[in-house]
């Protein structure tokens, strides 16, 4: 397969047809201009602890998505993440194909260029690396770059602070949903969590309001955990129309997910957003997804479901769910 970063490299002035959006989906016709979606910021190192846990609920419930910032995890720690990151992108293609996702593999892990199946035969501007950072157990190094060599290194060390603020998060949407502190992790998995990393390489494109970076979506995980290069790209839907979303430096970006609308019974949103590209500059973005054991069987939590109000999801094996979703077939 054809890396989209290969493309780039030898497309000045035209791309693909294949990579031209329908009208109803192109970013320069669907975006709505001058205006940039004020998504809630919240201060995790607020002293009100009421009011942080009162803004992540609100944001959850009426956003699907927020940033944080004092979030605990040091600014040269992110940097070294990305940097890795961003390194092992730039390495000649021959390194990179190493670890390529296994043809055939029903796993996502590993790089790659298409991740699920598109509509209308369109493809999305951009190659990614997929691979499992925690519980140690699930994580498969075959996957790792061994170049850079402080690749391992610096994403142990991110995962380290990450807990913290993962820990946090589920902690203020159980009580969100009147569950106990760790009643909500326990229900989607507890200590075996995986948090599944995702580096998306969006290089230039000559013609970025044809093309879409990652097509609209919600994400199949629970919870993601994403962090930005300082080039804008993502857009969220709010209200029927697309909208730029304004970055805050150093923020960690957080998405309400499938599996977390699943298990609230419909109380938390998860958030349709998309990805858009720039003419010039090289767009990255290294989100974690927070998902399920592939086999454990998620639905809504039982105490949120009574007479008053039924189950308005099924329940089903995570594996099960991912795979109707990257395919298309409906829930």
């Amino acid at each position: 397969m054809e890396r989209v970063q290969a493309i780039a490299s030898m497309s000045k002035e035209q791309i693909p047809k294949e990579f031209i959006r329908s009208d109803h989906e192109q970013p320069g016709i669907t975006t709505v201009k001058g205006k940039i979606l004020e998504v809630p910021v919240i201060d995790l190192n607020d002293e009100d602890d009421a009011k942080v846990l009162n803004l992540i609920i609100e944001a959850s419930r009426e956003w699907g998505m927020f940033q944080i910032v004092n979030h605990g995890i040091p600014s040269d720690v992110t940097k070294r993440f990305q940097d890795v990151g961003r390194q092992f992108f730039e390495l000649p293609q021959e390194e990179k194909e190493v670890y390529a996702k296994p043809p055939g593999a029903q796993a996502i892990e590993g790089y790659g260029t298409a991740l699920q199946k598109e509509m209308e035969g369109k493809k999305a501007w951009v190659d990614h690396l997929f691979h499992k950072v925690w519980p140690p157990s699930v994580i498969n190094y075959m996957f790792w770059p061994k170049n850079p060599p402080s690749y391992r290194e610096a994403n142990e060390e991110y995962v380290k602070y990450l807990h913290g603020v993962v820990n946090q998060l589920f902690k203020s949407l159980s009580l969100g949903l009147g569950l106990q502190e760790q009643e909500l992790k326990e229900s989607i998995g507890g200590d075996e969590l995986v948090y599944l990393l995702k580096i998306n390489y969006y290089p230039p494109c000559p013609l970025p309001d044809l093309v879409l970076g990652v097509p609209p979506h919600t994400d199949m995980s629970c919870i993601t955990i994403l962090v930005p290069n300082d080039v804008q790209g993502l857009q969220a839907n709010r209200d029927g129309n697309w909208y730029d979303i304004k970055y805050i430096p150093d923020a960690l970006i957080i998405h309400i997910g499938d599996q977390m609308e699943i298990v609230s019974n419909g109380r938390y949103k998860k958030v349709l957003h998309r990805s858009i590209v720039n003419e010039v500059k090289t767009r990255m973005s290294w989100p974690v997804f927070l998902e399920p054991p592939s086999k454990l069987e998620v639905g809504p939590h039982p105490k949120l479901v009574n007479e008053e109000n039924p189950a308005k999801y099924e329940t089903k094996k995570y594996s099960d769910y991912v795979y109707c979703k990257l395919n298309k077939i409906p829930q």
